[in-house]
């Protein structure tokens, strides 16, 4: 391949499934090309086709897959390649980072040694250097104490940790072409800005081209040189990341576009209002005293481990979130944010503190009153994959709750409950007879968001909820939740890394580092006029949809950091 030629070259690609309910077009005639040290952002909505080129590009396909046209990489023909030619590909000339970790690692198997692996898999290299290989990378993607956290489960790390060991797994070969599904969506905005700036300079140093797959629009207009749009299995617009992100042409990208939050800074909050504040609690308006907290955390420590192995997760903290409330939960990975969402929901027991959820000590509560209790709570978890059980049926799946807690007892009853957080979360009835594994990332998001909501719950814990949506969807989503919220006046306790999603939907805001509370307060004032250096930080390390703005934004945080920098 010559320096002009492109690593990859995808011409009128086309895929469809065979399913058992038809066959489900996928691709029609897609074409592009990724040069030598370019990026090329693919964008669109779930279910659009995106994460299918990039699987096709790959030769990763399921079986029930027909594959037209051609895509070539490094001037190899993928389609209709054999196995054994497509592994001596995988790995060395292109690799992958993967949408969901959680399937992408082997939970039998020790960090460490599956990034080793991948290295001695294309290289002759002893254990032990690729075992010291496998600490440098760690170190790279932003992984504190990496000879430990080398020695972990994939359980026990966080979603944004084992996002990053499979960042390291994909770029441990220096590949020529990496295709990078959603590299980003579970990472906070410190380390998604590390984790760009290390993708940035393998392509400036190596020449590693990049496939983006994404519906982040701040990162693409961070990272890419090109943007390809898709919609509905086609690409409708192409073209460089300032004519695409900046001037439309397609009036589906101008939707695209306009549904994307924007965090507001002090400068800019004249232009829009922010969520109103409201108060932490208050009286009734007639004087009598407030109802009990929703949740109530005080004074929360939590260990895991003991002796010098032991991990503080949280340390002493105090949250506290009111009927009709929204509180979210922000920080880096690894903060505590999930650990202090497990907690609220007795999934994980404090070493000191005090946790009560309704009024009730839940430490103290037994047999049918916790469950009761629980049965007031609906969860969205992080990852959609492991919150469904993948031999049920999307209905089912959706219908569990019900049967868990015994209520609508009828068939029929349970079916038309499904139907209708099917239609609130903004999905087809007829996804009800499917199965997990058949759905994109964000249909999957959304069928946890249902689940959730099948019981009309008291509370809704949500712990990265839109993290896998495109900004459109997210945009619906937060909107029925609103809704929702409205009608049915839940608590929720939203924990997230997308500050503007935060500014955008919570009342509240709790800033969390280290698992303690650096700040807390309502969210206009705390993230407008931020009190410590570390919430200044995150905001100054989220993207925004505008390249040139974000070119500047980039410099100016480049430049804080390095005056920071001993």
């Amino acid at each position: 391949m010559t320096a002009t030629e492109p690593i990859l070259a995808v011409d009128d690609l086309g895929v469809h499934f065979s399913t058992e309910s038809g066959d489900v077009h996928a691709v029609q005639g897609v074409s592009l090309t990724v040069a030598p040290g370019e990026t090329l952002a693919l964008v669109g909505e779930s279910g659009s086709g995106k994460s299918t080129v990039a699987l096709a590009a790959m030769g990763l396909l399921s079986g029930n897959a027909t594959v037209t046209g051609s895509a070539v990489i490094d001037g190899h023909q993928v389609v209709g390649a054999s196995e054994p030619s497509l592994r001596s590909l995988r790995g060395q000339t292109v690799s992958m980072v993967f949408q969901e970790p959680a399937t992408a690692l082997d939970p039998l198997t020790r960090v460490g040694a599956q990034i080793a692996e991948v290295i001695r898999n294309h290289r002759q290299v002893s254990a032990a250097s690729a075992a010291t290989e496998a600490f440098e990378l760690l170190r790279r993607v932003g992984i504190p104490s990496p000879e430990e956290r080398a020695k972990a489960f994939p359980f026990q790390l966080s979603g944004g940790q084992r996002q990053r060991v499979v960042i390291a797994m994909a770029i441990a070969n220096e590949p020529a072409l990496l295709i990078a599904d959603e590299p980003t969506t579970a990472l906070d905005v410190t380390v998604q800005a590390e984790i760009l700036e290390l993708l940035r300079a393998l392509a400036a140093d190596t020449g590693t081209g990049v496939l983006l797959v994404t519906h982040n629009m701040g990162v693409v207009a961070d990272f890419a040189d090109r943007v390809a749009v898709m919609l509905q299995g086609s690409i409708v617009e192409t073209g460089g990341v300032e004519d695409v992100l900046l001037r439309p042409q397609h009036e589906y990208t101008e939707r695209l576009l306009a549904a994307v939050p924007r965090l507001q800074t002090a400068a800019s909050s004249a232009e829009r209002p922010v969520v109103a504040d409201r108060p932490a609690s208050a009286d009734e308006p007639d004087g009598r005293p407030a109802p009990a907290p929703v949740v109530d955390l005080r004074d929360v420590s939590v260990t895991f481990g003991r002796g010098a192995r032991a991990v503080h997760a949280l340390r002493g903290i105090d949250v506290v979130v009111h009927a009709g409330e929204t509180v979210g939960l922000v920080g880096e990975s690894g903060s505590g944010k999930s650990t202090a969402a497990r907690v609220a929901l007795g999934l994980v027991r404090p070493t000191a503190g005090s946790v009560r959820l309704f009024g009730s000590d839940l430490r103290r509560t037994r047999g049918r009153d916790r469950l009761a209790l629980r049965s007031g709570i609906g969860v969205v978890l992080q990852d959609p994959v492991a919150s469904l059980d993948p031999r049920m049926s999307v209905g089912e799946c959706i219908a569990e709750p019900l049967a868990i807690h015994r209520r609508r007892t009828s068939t029929a009853d349970r079916r038309r409950r499904v139907d209708e957080v099917l239609d609130a979360v903004r999905l087809p009835r007829t996804l009800a007879t499917r199965a997990p594994r058949e759905l994109s990332g964000g249909q999957r998001q959304r069928v946890s968001l249902a689940r959730a909501l099948v019981l009309d719950p008291r509370l809704l814990v949500a712990d990265e909820p839109t993290s896998a949506l495109d900004v459109s969807v997210q945009e619906a989503v937060l909107e029925v939740l609103t809704d929702l919220q409205a009608d049915l006046g839940f608590a929720c306790l939203f924990v997230s890394h997308d500050l503007a999603v935060v500014q955008q939907f919570a009342e509240r805001v709790v800033v969390m580092r280290a698992g303690a509370v650096e700040e807390q307060g309502p969210t206009g004032a705390t993230l407008l006029h931020p009190t410590t250096d570390y919430t200044r930080r995150l905001l100054a390390a989220v993207p925004v949809p505008d390249p040139v703005v974000q070119r500047q934004r980039r410099t100016e945080r480049l430049a804080s950091l390095a005056a920071v920098t001993p």
